[in-house]
């Protein structure tokens, strides 16, 4: 196994049940959290057995499949526990834009799992215990703009829908950024903490400084069963009970929200059918309903045709419409002519994979990257051609909170 502690020989790896752990990410030590977790299960791990920042370029998925068959490979694997995500694991961020630098895959030398009743433990070599130490909390937070003011932000959008009513492409998806400076170094475990507590149905996540909590499951791969769930159509929650109907009623009756699902549907359908024998998409999406924000859902399940890995489809379906645009090729162009910023991992895919090619992989939204006292914070919307800018930019505000709610408690 090629390693990160200066040598070259294979090391064990070893998986073996252990006692429920209660809260995951209580067990994290302070440095270099690995996580995915959502409604209490998932896996956590610290350490670095093996890492890698993954070429930029087209064949970038392909690339990191081969160095995970190398290091995987070159493993001496004792599992004991035989389940999807025992073994060893690597945790993985891809950017956005497949040029860009900053994909990094991670095999952490201690990961802690816990789903479906079981727990269990893998260690890779002499694995450290980690060092834990309290939770520090990050003081006052302060907020400047990223990339771009809001009110040229909202030029943007209303330069990005007059191209789509003029018939260039059917719906681009653009994000902004916003920076947070703390007074003392963020610790990732209080974010992380926060984030499982608030939106337990997300999944709440940290690879390499990427940290977050998303809605949307690009794909999970269980043998040769593969799901995703896929969100386009927002609004904000409401200010009561009734108002909160009435909103879900109206993005539920939404023409322009309504057509961008479609759009998504159209594109995780169009992706993912090559490689399976049996494909599901409902015809009617589902509202699903978060602390801060509703969605139109649609759940799609399917049935791989042949051996590829959870990397095989997640290097088919990004971007998804969801997070690109239609068609995605030109929605692309327009975001590296109209947005103004790298994205880095944000509205990338972040996730897990084993040694069988099985793992969880989700669209890293509702997330920051932490460098110190400082984060970055992203969000976004999909731009139809009758979009309001300043209707986008209090979208944008919305899935802000998120984040921020994880800063300041």
């Amino acid at each position: 196994m090629s390693v990160a502690l200066g040598t070259t020989r294979p090391l064990p790896v070893r998986t073996a049940p252990v006692g429920d752990p209660g809260d995951l990410l209580a067990s994290l030590p302070r440095t270099a959290p690995y996580a995915w977790v959502r409604n209490g299960e998932g896996l956590v791990g610290w350490g670095e057995a093996a890492k890698v920042s993954v070429p930029p370029g087209p064949g970038r998925f392909a690339w990191a499949r081969q160095w995970l068959a190398d290091v995987f490979g070159d493993a001496h694997i004792d599992d004991a526990v035989r389940t999807p995500g025992s073994g060893p694991v690597a945790f993985g961020s891809f950017t956005f834009d497949e040029n860009a630098r900053g994909s990094v895959l991670v095999v952490p030398q201690t990961v802690l799992a816990r789903r479906d009743g079981h727990a269990w433990l893998t260690t890779i070599g002499d694995a450290p215990l980690g060092t834990f130490s309290p939770i520090r909390e990050p003081g006052r937070i302060s907020y400047g703009d990223g990339s771009l003011t809001a009110p040229e932000w909202e030029h943007v959008v209303a330069r990005a829908a007059r191209r789509i009513r003029a018939g260039e492409l059917e719906k681009v998806v653009l994000a902004r950024d916003l920076v947070a400076t703390a007074q003392r170094p963020i610790d990732v475990r209080l974010l992380l903490a926060r984030l499982a507590r608030r939106y337990p149905e997300c999944y709440t996540f940290s690879v390499a400084g990427l940290v977050g909590a998303t809605p949307e499951l690009l794909i999970r791969r269980t043998g040769q069963e593969i799901e995703s769930l896929v969100l386009a159509g927002t609004t904000a929650r409401g200010t009561g009970p009734a108002d909160d109907v009435a909103r879900g009623a109206a993005l539920f009756a939404s023409h322009k929200d309504r057509h961008e699902h479609e759009c998504a549907i159209a594109s995780v359908r169009q992706a993912l059918a090559p490689l399976c024998s049996s494909l599901r998409t409902p015809d009617v999406p589902e509202l699903l309903v978060l602390p801060n924000v509703q969605h139109l859902a649609s759940h799609v399940s399917g049935r791989l045709a042949d051996g590829a890995s959870v990397l095989d489809v997640v290097a088919a379906m990004h971007p998804t419409a969801a997070v690109g645009g239609t068609p995605t090729d030109t929605a692309i162009k327009v975001i590296r002519e109209l947005e103004g910023m790298d994205r880095a991992g944000y509205a990338g895919p972040v996730g897990w994979i084993d040694a069988h090619g099985d793992g969880e992989w989700g669209i890293a939204l509702r997330s920051g990257l932490v460098q110190g006292r400082r984060v970055r914070l992203f969000a976004g919307g999909g731009i139809m051609g009758d979009s309001d800018p300043a209707a986008e930019l209090a979208e944008a505000q919305a899935k802000f909170r998120v984040m921020q709610y994880a800063l300041e408690g």
